[in-house]
């Protein structure tokens, strides 16, 4: 997303890093699992292997290609072009924008870094809620990335749900929101302790 958001760093292997990898399949929008990864020569040479039977050197982790991936990787971002990207990912940042805006007016906590589409806030108490929206989870915190298919619409959705299914939850005072402070910093924490 960052070389379509104008006040975004410029990401270049000027700076001390050793690869950028791309998902195909997720913003991009391509129809099966496939990405890109960029990474500095010593990188690769660590890597590959001389095939024997191509006479050349292999620099794939299980030495095999998918040749469809390439081109539907290829249509994709040809269809899509460079304002096409920068659209979505404008429409993205404000919707993980206007997301995150509404948890915490809930009373929710929640991050969002300002050049991101993941929005992270306090786990469900309930798994079926989890599962139902597929929310990654880990200990105390929930994420979502807010794609190009997620509408304001499906945002408010999940919102209504979410804030019903915390009625419930918080009801009879024995379940508390969980404490995320050290995931995400004591001032987007807004558990009871921290409220």
């Amino acid at each position: 997303m960052l070389p379509f958001v104008k006040r975004a760093p410029r990401i270049s292997f000027k700076k001390p890093i050793g690869s950028v990898s791309v998902s195909g399949h997720k913003f991009v929008g391509c129809p099966m699992p496939c990405g890109v990864q960029i990474t500095r020569v010593e990188h690769v040479k660590a890597l590959s292997r001389n095939v024997e039977y191509l006479a050349s050197r292999d620099a794939t982790i299980m030495g095999s290609r998918n040749g469809h991936a390439p081109i539907f990787l290829w249509y994709s971002l040809n269809m899509k072009g460079y304002r096409g990207f920068q659209k979505e990912v404008n429409k993205c940042l404000r919707n993980a924008h206007y997301l995150k805006g509404r948890l915490v007016d809930a009373g929710i906590g929640a991050m969002l870094n300002e050049l991101s589409s993941t929005v992270v806030f306090e786990r469900p108490h309930d798994e079926e809620f989890v599962h139902k929206w597929q929310l990654a989870c880990q200990g105390n915190i929930a994420h979502v990335v807010v794609m190009p298919n997620v509408t304001i619409h499906k945002l408010d959705h999940f919102l209504q749900e979410l804030l019903q299914k915390r009625a419930v939850w918080f009801r009879d005072g024995k379940a508390r929101p969980y404490c995320i402070a050290s995931d995400v910093g004591l001032a987007n924490c807004l558990c009871p302790l921290h409220r």
